[in-house]
């Protein structure tokens, strides 16, 4: 049992399965302490009651302070964006979390590794046996959970499905696509994760988890287009052609084109997660592919996930200007901006955006886009907006309309137009000790090649309004600074 007096360090707090583990901790009331190498990726986004250490868990001197007084311990890293060689970076990361666990008296660690993140066709030449066997020289108890193909908004191996489903009426499928494995939902990876914080385990121990589903990655990609009212089909072909395949897969999603290494990877591979003990020892019943989808569609539903594949290795920090990047089908315009201003005067003018205010730039072309809209049966620009000044979730916004608002600190706006797709804009704030940074982040979902051409077309405009749309919120900050008596 873990002593609830004690935080649980988490690592790998930004990543996929990190932050929703860490949101699932957070609403269990448990005290959590996150190591990050940034925190402003994670400070805007945890409880009070969470602590945030920035740092690198290759420092082992931060490491035996951070883990002073910690119980149990999750190690959820991955290093395929590390610099130098992933397999000493992966091995060093390892050694030392290992080496300061065991100075601090950690008495548990839950890791979370693949089934094959290290072979012939993997990027990875330290495997996860290779990462468990690492941290089990801690003296630590180590709960050593493996799974093949997670499903979920965001997950690597839904994002490739999905692109695969909305974009090819045909696919070919070689060997590995065909291998049957057990597809797990993100969900159930979290609770396996959490319920390894209270049950009585003997030992170390190993677990392959799974869902209660036998299924391929073709099986996947028929029942996601099923779901979506497609007909695919599907054609097998006899050989395994990992490479190729990696290669095809890279320009579905060329963003971290790397990582889609390890699906294929753990598919060649052939190995079939045997969940047999999991579900005794753990109080989990996983779903099955059915559901895992129907959840995963229900959630990418929102213009990004709660979390993302790409979150574990630090696109958002990298690249912090990310214009026309393309995430699976998905494509992302992203701009920031620093301000003298504290957020909460740097968010009036975006609160303020459309209706009579306008767009802040170039609102004769957003008059045209508006008229090009009403052309074609929508809603047009016509609406406005309710107040001039608030905003509330539901309300019109021209042809938007308020998907979400943390005064302050976000604004969403979801888009209402004639499309051939969905699309989304978006608005960050986060305080700074100068002043507070604007990020400005326009999503697409192109609905085929339609929406691709659709998206192609308008990418010149693009660059003008979005540059010229974030400058002129900046401008207009100081001006309404200035006028506290406007409502």
């Amino acid at each position: 049992m873990t002593n609830h007096d004690c935080p649980i360090l988490l690592t790998g707090a930004t990543g996929y399965v990190g932050g929703r583990l860490l949101r699932v901790l957070e609403d269990a009331g448990r005290r959590v302490r996150c190591l990050v190498l940034d925190s402003r990726s994670l400070s805007s986004r945890v409880s009070p009651t969470t602590e945030i250490v920035q740092g690198d868990v290759r420092d082992l001197e931060l490491l035996r302070a951070v883990m002073q007084g910690v119980d149990t311990a999750y190690y959820l890293v991955y290093t395929a964006a590390a610099r130098g060689p992933l397999e000493d970076d992966t091995r060093r990361s390892a050694m030392t979390f290992a080496a300061a666990a065991r100075q601090a008296g950690v008495r548990r660690i839950i890791y979370l590794g693949g089934l094959n993140s290290g072979g012939k066709y993997s990027g990875h030449l330290c495997g996860a046996q290779e990462v468990g066997e690492i941290l089990r020289e801690s003296g630590a108890q180590v709960i050593d959970f493996r799974t093949s193909v997670i499903v979920g908004s965001g997950s690597l191996a839904f994002e490739m499905v999905r692109a695969l489903a909305e974009q090819l009426p045909i696919v070919v499928a070689p060997r590995w696509a065909r291998t049957l494995t057990r597809p797990i939902a993100i969900e159930d990876v979290i609770a396996y994760l959490v319920a390894a914080l209270e049950t009585s385990v003997e030992g170390n121990a190993v677990f392959e988890i799974g869902g209660a589903d036998r299924a391929s990655f073709a099986d996947l990609l028929k029942e996601l287009a099923r779901q979506r009212g497609r007909k695919r089909w599907v054609i097998p072909l006899p050989v395994l052609m990992p490479r190729f395949s990696i290669l095809c897969l890279s320009l579905i999603a060329p963003v971290y084109a790397r990582v889609s290494q390890e699906l294929v990877a753990t598919l060649c591979a052939r190995r079939f997660p045997d969940d047999s003990r999991a579900p005794e020892v753990f109080p989990v019943r996983p779903r099955g592919i059915r559901e895992a989808i129907e959840r995963a569609l229900t959630n990418e539903g929102r213009p990004t996930a709660l979390t993302h594949w790409f979150d574990a290795l630090g696109l958002r920090s990298a690249t912090p200007d990310c214009r026309d990047v393309r995430l699976g089908p998905r494509i992302v315009d992203s701009r920031s901006l620093n301000v003298p201003y504290p957020a909460e005067l740097a968010f009036q003018p975006i609160e303020r955006i459309g209706g009579k205010t306008g767009w802040y730039y170039g609102n004769w072309m957003w008059r045209v886009r508006s008229l090009m809209d009403r052309m074609v049966g929508g809603v047009g620009a016509n609406r406005g907006r309710r107040d001039p000044a608030r905003l509330s979730v539901g309300d019109p916004v021209d042809f938007w309309r308020v998907e979400a608002i943390d005064r302050g600190r976000l604004l969403r706006l979801a888009a209402e137009m004639k499309l051939p797709g969905r699309a989304w804009l978006q608005f960050e704030i986060e305080e700074n000790s100068h002043g507070s940074t604007i990020r400005q982040t326009a999503i697409f979902d192109p609905l085929g090649i339609p929406g691709l051409l659709y998206w192609l077309v308008l990418t010149p405009s693009h660059g003008l309004i979005f540059n010229g749309m974030l400058r002129g919120i900046a401008r207009a900050i100081p001006k309404l600074r200035d006028a506290p008596h406007r409502q």
